[in-house]
């Protein structure tokens, strides 16, 4: 059988002094498969999209700001992750530089600027798979992380990667 995931971008965007992280708290929308979890920036490719313009336009519509400064982190297949069992593809990128001011909120909830360090302490409440790539995204390795995390039941089962 063919894998055919959704395929989506996910963004950490660092403060201007690389202390903090701009995060979505999923806490607006009682249907929300994220309820109550933190987590970075991003959404769905549109089918015109390449994945950096579908950052950008995830990060305008979610957070009022123009990434100026983006770099691919890795890539993440997360076979079953999605509501119904879907299959994800998923983009990750830190953003270094942007313009704007992100709002309060949006319409999944609170917009909140997380000590970085708090982040990786994995001091939130957070997708159970988050604490194997976080590290990855916030390294100094200039190598790209590649890795795929099969979910079973709303848990990971499994997480392998390559870097390159």
């Amino acid at each position: 059988m063919p894998y055919t995931p959704i395929v989506g971008t996910l963004g950490y965007v660092l403060s201007p002094d690389q202390q903090q992280v701009l995060l979505v708290h999923r806490n607006a929308r009682p249907d929300d498969l994220h309820l109550g979890k933190y987590n970075g920036l991003g959404g769905k490719l549109d089918p015109h999209e390449d994945v950096v313009a579908g950052m950008r336009r995830e990060l305008r519509e979610e957070a009022s700001i123009e990434a100026l400064e983006l770099t691919l982190r890795g890539t993440i297949s997360w076979p079953g992750f999605g509501k119904n069992g879907e299959d994800w593809l998923g983009f990750i990128f830190l953003i270094t530089r942007f313009t704007g001011e992100p709002p309060a909120s949006n319409v999944e909830g609170a917009l909140e600027w997380v000590p970085l360090t708090r982040l990786l302490a994995l001091d939130l409440p957070l997708w159970p798979g988050d604490h194997f790539f976080l590290p990855l995204v916030f390294s100094s390795d200039p190598r790209q992380f590649h890795g795929v995390m099969p979910y079973d039941q709303g848990q990971p089962v499994r997480w392998d990667y390559t870097l390159i």
